[in-house]
């Protein structure tokens, strides 16, 4: 990372907003902390209302390791969590890491190395799905697969190069706040809002496969929903927000749910011709989810298909059922973005 062994990379600040994540925070803690970095590192711990252990084993891994921090997030919304972190962190380059997130051991000098190689603002990788029970493994599957995700690099891998977006990211704090960090109103798709600020201040987003977390996937086929469902509703806000954002693998969902519908009510009250749209649905997501659940059990294999239909139905309802106020009061909150001769200025 650097060709001087005696200069010491930079400081480097984890943050972290959690809320009910006494499942994985230790695991995700630990391996931050285990790193194979040799700059100095903090974790700052933005803790939300949670109503499991989280709070308990946030306050002991903090007496364990003098390296790790907590603050307040009594919103419990992720945005306010990561500006509140941001806030409390204090080296140059800030780390953003969720509570389900278990980090490869180069990631952070991956990510550094290539802040320097490339000159970009942010730098993330791969989200890798990995499951702990045959229902995880499945939800994994799907969302790594293009029937289950389409062509996002972020879930299934690509060239490195520039990007819209990044999963997480790693950023120079200068970036962060100059934009002023995250907008506190994207309750969802924050990242994608704070990086489309940074891109257009001029500033570089970098995907590289050489970055990798492994995501543990929802628990259940309702956590799943649910998941699927916000990520529709604010994709459509991100729409309304910004227009030239959207793609055909964005409305590929909507879509389906509106196809299948119009196909079961005309299947039930017309012709049975109608069911052939959800029938070949269904023959579609069952086939696909063979290549997809390649070397798992047979149990995991059987649930692929009832992940694929769940990521895709939530998703195109919450798409289409994404309330033009949500989007309004969104577009209200917009900030423009500052460029380092702006903030120079002030």
């Amino acid at each position: 990372m650097n060709a001087n062994p005696d200069v010491r990379p930079p400081a480097v600040s984890v943050i972290m907003p959690v809320l009910n994540e006494e499942r994985h925070l230790r695991g995700v803690v630990r391996a931050i902390l285990a790193q194979e970095y040799a700059g100095e590192m903090e974790v700052v711990i933005a803790l939300g209302p949670s109503t499991d252990r989280t709070d308990e084993i946030a306050a002991e891994l903090v007496a364990e390791d003098p390296r790790v921090h907590t603050v307040p997030n009594p919103t419990g919304r992720t945005p306010a969590a990561l500006n509140a972190a941001i806030k409390a962190s204090r080296h140059p380059i800030v780390v953003r890491v969720d509570g389900h997130g278990m980090l490869s051991p180069n990631y952070i000098a991956t990510a550094v190395r290539l802040l320097e190689e490339t000159g970009a603002q942010n730098v993330g990788g791969i989200m890798h799905a990995e499951g702990e029970n045959d229902w995880e493994r499945a939800v994994a599957a799907a969302m790594t697969s293009k029937i289950g995700v389409g062509n996002a690099a972020f879930h299934t891998g690509g060239e490195a190069g520039p990007a819209e977006t990044v999963y997480l990211g790693v950023f120079r704090r200068e970036a962060l706040e100059r934009q002023g960090g995250y907008n506190v109103e994207f309750i969802r798709a924050q990242d994608w809002e704070l990086n489309f600020r940074i891109r257009e201040a001029g500033g570089l987003i970098w995907f590289s496969p050489e970055l990798r977390v492994s995501y543990r996937p929802r628990p259940s086929v309702r956590a799943l929903a649910k998941q699927y469902k916000d990520y529709g509703r604010w994709r459509h806000v991100v729409a309304r927000y910004h227009s030239g954002s959207i793609n055909l693998r964005y409305l590929a969902p909507p879509t389906a749910v509106c196809a299948i519908a119009a196909g079961i009510v005309v299947g039930a009250a017309l012709t049975p011709w109608g069911f052939v749209i959800p029938g070949g649905y269904l023959a579609a997501i069952v086939a696909g989810s063979i290549p997809a659940g390649k070397g798992l059990s047979l149990k995991a294999r059987l649930q692929i298909p009832v992940a694929l239909a769940t990521m895709h139905m939530s998703w195109g309802w919450g798409f289409l059922t994404s309330p033009r106020s949500l989007a309004k009061k969104v577009i209200a909150s917009r900030r423009p973005a500052v460029t380092a001769e702006d903030a120079k200025a002030v």
